[in-house]
């Protein structure tokens, strides 16, 4: 299953390249409406990325911001990472190396707001 509800707080996505990438992005988009969570998108299995599913992680990760959430991007093949570079998104995505980073980080994050409020 592409999409996990990893807990209360976070989504795990397992991404695919397209068509599979921009279905499970708006699917994540309609699980949202319903309750706001984290979400870490897990890219080892993307061998390509579009400009459209460019569009979708940078539409997503606008509506998490909105909602005061993160986005995580961890696992990202070179391919897909030099895509990154080359569209300056490497500045305004946040990237992990691996999925147990990416929700380690998330989960430290939220400790961090905790005790700071």
């Amino acid at each position: 299953m592409p999409i996990q509800q990893w807990s209360r707080e976070i989504l795990l996505l397992d991404m695919r390249d397209e068509p599979q990438f921009s279905e499970d992005l708006q699917q994540v988009a309609e699980q949202l409406d319903d309750r706001p969570c984290d979400v870490v998108a897990n890219l080892a299995a993307v061998t390509q990325i579009s400009s459209t599913g460019l569009g979708d992680l940078l539409q997503l990760r606008q509506r998490l911001v909105n909602d005061g959430r993160q986005l995580r991007l961890c696992s990202v093949p070179d391919v897909v990472w030099s895509v990154m570079l080359v569209t300056s998104l490497d500045k305004v995505l946040d990237f992990s190396p691996d999925v147990s980073s990416a929700l380690a980080s998330l989960q430290l994050d939220k400790q961090t707001d905790a005790e700071e409020e």
